[in-house]
């Protein structure tokens, strides 16, 4: 039975990245890059205006206040019609081609006068306000290094080089099977001994936030015929999740239904509380996760093992949501042996981090994974982890890095 570190390690040294097609690029969008990304041209294309005010020689500005003649006007994207000549000055708008001649431009708070005169109040340096071509990006820089996240900055860059179609990895399907003769789906009505089959719904969600495309093919019965009929259809996805009916009871048919597929089985157990019943195996080069059909421990390992594999085979790098060192804030206990994943609550208080408890963690409750917004690691050896005690906490959300508004 491998350790929670071994069976992430068994599950993302068997997966590599899909493949890659071309998107237009409002669809690009949180999707990984593929290939890299280089400059066409500079940026920005040719000299210009950094400010809306007066194209000038910095020497007829040497003694302030100088007083110019107008005698152009240049709007952003206009074409440049004439020079610069000395005791000159030629109205400009941010963004507009630099004329011949001008080596400074005077912001327009800095003047005063008429559309033909112009009087320049501070000094001028030469340069100043000014955006040279290439300072930005020039030609045959890399910009967009294959394997960066797509997102609005990028898509800003992309868009400036005219990328209107962008390649990136494929989004991973990802076939979700529930089992069980006690389960009914959402809509019909629910009766003594029948559980709504969450998990799916669950699962599908969980896919989708992490960008993949989830397929639902519903429920399979407590019979090796529907299993089998169920998990065909699943294996022609990227990847196959089944939740519930890994264990070892009489009605418990996913393992041996999935080995008498061809699935290659690398683990069936994990040393971890929630979700020890977790299965892995690979159906070719195609991932399947036989999750606990219990709903806190399908959505805990998930998170664990699930979501990683996903997020590699869509092309990211970074795979795992970050540890973050968190003080418990009352005593916890368990058995030692397994690696057990408390739900807790957690606040960022002086820059640290503070963990509660998010309740009774029997994975019956799901209430506690609906208050939860991280998972404190409690270490296998342990028995008693007191209050004031630090630990690793895996953070589920994003929203514990913001701050509210003053």
């Amino acid at each position: 039975m491998p350790t929670f570190e071994e069976a992430r390690r068994i599950i993302l040294g068997r997966l590599a990245p899909l493949g890659t097609e071309r998107v237009p690029l409002p669809d690009a969008l949180g999707r990984i890059i593929a290939e890299d990304v280089i400059a066409p041209w500079d940026m920005p294309l040719c000299d210009n205006s950094a400010m809306d005010g007066f194209a000038v020689r910095a020497a007829d500005c040497a003694t302030v206040p100088a007083s110019l003649a107008v005698t152009g006007y240049l709007p952003a994207g206009g074409e440049v019609s004439g020079a610069v000549t000395p005791g000159c000055a030629i109205r400009i708008m941010t963004g507009a081609p630099l004329p011949p001649g001008c080596d400074a431009i005077v912001p327009i708070e800095e003047t005063e006068g008429s559309d033909e005169r112009v009087t320049v109040l501070s000094p001028v340096a030469p340069r100043q306000h000014i955006r040279f071509r290439g300072e930005d990006v020039a030609t045959g820089e890399l910009v967009i290094p294959a394997g960066t996240l797509i997102r609005p900055p990028e898509i800003s860059m992309l868009a400036s080089f005219g990328k209107a179609l962008v390649p990136v990895h494929r989004r991973v399907r990802v076939a979700i099977l529930s089992t069980g003769d006690e389960l009914i789906e959402l809509g019909e009505q629910l009766r003594p001994g029948k559980i709504v089959n969450s998990n799916a719904l669950s699962l599908a969600a969980a896919v989708r936030e992490c960008g993949g495309e989830p397929l639902i093919l519903g429920i399979a019965r407590d019979t090796r015929e529907s299993h089998q009929e169920k998990m065909i259809e699943g294996l022609k996805a990227d990847v196959l999740i089944t939740s519930a009916g890994v264990s070892a009871g009489d009605r418990d048919l996913v393992r041996d239904v999935l080995a008498d597929l061809g699935v290659e089985q690398l683990f069936w157990k994990v040393e971890i509380k929630p979700g020890g019943p977790t299965a892995f195996g690979m159906y070719g080069a195609k991932p399947v996760f036989s999750l606990p059909g219990n709903p806190v421990s399908t959505m805990v390992t998930f998170e664990l093992f699930v979501r990683p594999a996903l997020l590699k085979m869509m092309g990211h790098r970074r795979l795992i949501k970050p540890f973050v060192t968190g003080i418990l804030q009352e005593d916890a206990r368990k058995k030692p042996g397994k690696v057990n994943f408390l739900r807790v609550r957690v606040v960022r208080e002086n820059g640290r981090y503070l963990a509660s408890t998010s309740g009774d963690q029997h994975t019956g409750i799901l209430r506690t994974m609906v208050r939860a917004n991280g998972m404190a690691l409690l270490p296998k050896e342990d028995s008693l982890i007191p209050a004031g005690s630090e630990v690793a906490i895996h953070l589920l959300d994003s929203d514990l890095e913001m701050v509210e508004p003053d």
